[in-house]
């Protein structure tokens, strides 16, 4: 690709970004009027003990849309929202970080590839920035260096692109239990589908992002050479 065009990719990332990110908290406060009997926290016991885990914790954390699960200190942390709400948008949130706990219970292979990256990812996120600026300074004297921070910048975009199965399979299962467990019904089903289908956009145009950013110092590297 040429360098307008990853130009021009990017910045079209970045207003999906928004969008996206505008459609999700829409939908998640339209989705948090349709009331239900449950809390989240009670739907995210319910969908572990249906699956026979016991060892996981639910615990209550601070924000908007913080929720995640934590396999080092096996924790489904749900934002206060999700928590304490009672209706299908929390249970549907709840659901899924459950479906990663399942996930984790079961060895799924997406999570466990994603699980092993994380140390290696998560070491490269912090020196990424500065080999990459430290490439682009010093690209006359050390060509070499550049490329090490491309090859740094490439794990964190696989990272992305492999995060990608493991929420759309965790939401398949979120909505899945949610159905058979008699929570979600013919009405509020597609709604819970439709609000975990924008979470999971999110991550689609991180990981198309993360790319197109690795194109441009590809370019970059490509141009000085």
């Amino acid at each position: 690709m040429s360098g307008t065009s990853i130009w021009i990719l990017m910045i079209l990332v970045m207003v999906l970004s928004m969008l996206i990110q505008s459609m999700l908290k829409s939908r998640f406060t339209k989705y948090s009027q349709v009331p239900l009997s449950l809390s989240g926290a009670e739907v995210a016991s319910r969908m572990l003990q249906s699956h026979g885990i016991r060892d996981v914790n639910i615990v209550s954390i601070p924000g908007k849309l913080t929720d995640h699960y934590d396999p080092t200190t096996k924790t489904v942390n749900l934002s206060e929202e999700v928590y304490y709400g009672r209706s299908i948008a929390a249970a549907a949130v709840a659901a899924h970080e459950c479906g990663h706990v399942v996930q984790h219970a079961t060895g799924y292979a997406w999570l466990r590839m994603r699980s092993a990256l994380v140390p290696v990812v998560s070491f490269s996120s912090n020196i990424v920035s500065w080999v990459l600026l430290a490439g682009v300074i010093f690209i006359n004297i050390f060509p070499s260096l550049i490329w090490v921070g491309i090859g740094l910048f490439a794990l964190t975009t696989l990272f992305s692109f492999i995060t990608l199965p493991v929420e759309i399979n965790a939401s398949s299962r979120a909505v899945k239990w949610l159905e058979t467990a008699g929570i979600a019904n013919y009405e509020t089903k597609p709604m819970a589908t439709d609000a975990l289908r924008w979470a999971a956009y999110t991550y689609v145009i991180a990981a198309i992002g993360s790319l197109a950013t690795l194109l441009y110092y590809i370019s970059i590297a490509n141009r000085r050479n």
